[in-house]
């Protein structure tokens, strides 16, 4: 089982830069597919970014595309999600995920953090 804690969120001006970070436990973390989702008030638990395990390329969603890197160091049992260019509908809860498989969809992640809120003011 692998348990997932996330931080780093917090309120930040439009334009404005912050770095989540997501620490997980388990001798086994670094096998494992890690992805970043986000809910915002009312709507579904998105994609965001995810990172492969074995050759650590990464995929994003287009509206975070450019904006937002993720990173893994496997030696922390970490993965981060640098997020720059911040814009308001950005604002939402952001979680760190972990699956077996390579996906950008919820239901594939087993595993999930608690989430993070991250607000962003115009």
């Amino acid at each position: 089982q692998v348990q997932l804690v996330e931080s780093g969120g917090g309120l930040v001006q439009a334009g404005g830069s912050l770095r989540l970070s997501c620490v997980g436990s388990g001798r086994t973390f670094s096998t494992y597919n890690m992805g970043w989702f986000r809910q915002a008030p009312g709507k579904d638990r998105e994609f965001v970014a995810r990172i492969r395990w074995s050759d650590t390329t990464t995929y994003y969603a287009d509206s975070v595309k450019g904006r937002f890197t993720i990173s893994r160091d496997n030696a922390k049992n970490t993965v981060f999600l640098q997020m720059n260019s911040l814009k308001p509908e950005d604002t939402a809860v952001y979680y760190c995920a972990a699956a077996r498989i390579l996906s950008t969809v919820r239901y594939d992640y087993a595993y999930w953090g608690q989430g993070t809120q991250v607000t962003v003011s115009s």
